[in-house]
């Protein structure tokens, strides 16, 4: 394949998938309406409506011009030869091909922080501030911003340099080797996240006991989940927005409940929510989700490996020689496409995955609680109750909350 025909290819993928994303936004906002539907009588009101109206305006306004501004970069550092400059400024100071990748993704990243900063920043202390969501301070949003970056440092970058130490010892088995680093690496992350991830940025505590807990316990062992680990997270620490989630396999497996949660829902919803938590692990949804992960993620390096030790894929970006780093950006655009179309087939599963959790937790619990819990916490966070077909099917890994409470009547 030719040099030309990757550029071409690179800037025609970059264009598509951007007008692509900008016409989802457009139908979106086109199913906005200025009274409350019908179908939303006794969920919202006309002042509760009237604000998710706004707020949905207020985040795509900002989305858009994110968008915009990182579409039009990116398009100029590949035109203008901005990834060969970079490649070439490195190569100034590294030789070894590690090295070089991780001062170069440095670099990428810091520029790519300082250009999202003023808008992260904009969405948390001027967006969620007026819709009373924010409860971050500066301090909090700053040592955010930095363990953040450490941590896709020491991550990231470790894996990074793996891949690259495995790909130079052996081109013949780079790719099976890489999957399983990475494969490794999930399923380390699937157990451990909540434990050793999440503390450093919020504070977990067991669920003191009390009727939630009871009500909790008595749950578990009713559909034969053995729980031990079941804990309240500060999530009003940032927001007042309730959640709640599952996570790990086997013994490490825990319940972590959001304070703000407990503080909206009665103890029957929060105990519903829970109840469809389990069911995604009863019905083994967790467990499929990450084989099938695992499975996209083999296929990928294995796509990789066929491709990275051709020049052209860097070459299009403007290098001279062949560049590991380079070679990789290239990939990831035009592999973008498959990765779209596995990601919508992900999506299909997802949302199948939430009616059966949701069946669950209406067989072993209570349809009218998950139902009422589903609709507080929708009308708290202000959610689009009605967004457009055609953007669900594209971005939404859950069933929007008018099709999952018609699915609970059924």
């Amino acid at each position: 394949m030719s040099t030309d025909l990757i550029l071409t290819l690179i800037l025609l993928i970059l264009s598509l998938d951007f007008l692509l994303e900008r016409t989802l936004d457009i139908l979106n906002r086109e199913n906005w309406s200025a009274s409350i539907p019908k179908e939303l009588e006794g969920i919202y009101d006309e002042e509760k409506y009237a604000q998710s109206q706004a707020y949905e305006k207020d985040k795509n306004r900002i989305g858009l011009l994110s968008s915009i501004l990182g579409f039009v970069i990116t398009i100029l550092m590949i035109v203008c030869g901005g990834f060969a400059w970079l490649d070439d400024f490195v190569r100034q100071y590294f030789s070894n091909p590690i090295a070089l990748a991780l001062s170069f993704f440095a670099l990428i990243m810091l520029g790519s922080s300082i250009i999202s900063l003023p808008f992260s920043y904009y969405s948390t202390f001027v967006i969620e501030e007026k819709y009373g969501f924010n409860r971050s301070t500066l301090k909090t949003f700053i040592l955010d911003k930095i363990k953040g970056a450490l941590l896709t440092a020491v991550l990231g970058g470790g894996i990074l340099a793996l891949i690259i130490w495995i790909y130079t010892l052996t081109t013949v088995n780079f790719w099976w080797m890489a999957w399983a680093l990475i494969a490794l690496f999930m399923i380390f992350m699937s157990m451990f996240y909540s434990s050793l991830i999440v503390p450093l940025f919020n504070k977990q505590s067991p669920l003191e006991e009390g009727e939630l807990n009871t009500a909790i316990s008595k749950l578990a062992k009713k559909v034969g989940f053995k729980l031990d680990n079941i804990y309240v997270m500060d999530g009003s620490k940032r927001s007042s927005k309730g959640n709640a989630y599952f996570s790990g396999l086997g013994s490490r497996k825990r319940i972590v409940l959001f304070d703000t949660l407990i503080d909206e829902l009665s103890t029957e919803e929060i105990v519903a929510v829970l109840a469809h938590e389990i069911g995604h692990y009863k019905k083994k949804h967790t467990l499929s989700s990450i084989i099938l992960s695992l499975l996209q993620t083999g296929a990928m390096f294995y796509i990789f490996s066929l491709l990275i030790g051709n020049a052209s894929l860097s070459e299009a970006l403007g290098a001279e020689n062949h560049s590991f780093h380079l070679g990789l950006i290239a990939f990831g655009i035009l592999y973008s496409p498959i990765s779209t179309f596995l990601g919508l087939g992900m999506n299909v599963l997802s949302r199948k995955n939430e009616y059966e959790a949701d069946a669950f937790a209406a067989e072993h619990h209570s349809a009218e609680a998950l139902g009422n819990g589903l609709k507080k916490l929708s009308v708290s966070s202000l959610s689009n109750l009605t967004p457009h077909p055609a953007y669900v099917f594209f971005h939404y890994s859950h069933p929007t909350l008018l099709q999952r409470l018609n699915a609970l009547k059924g």
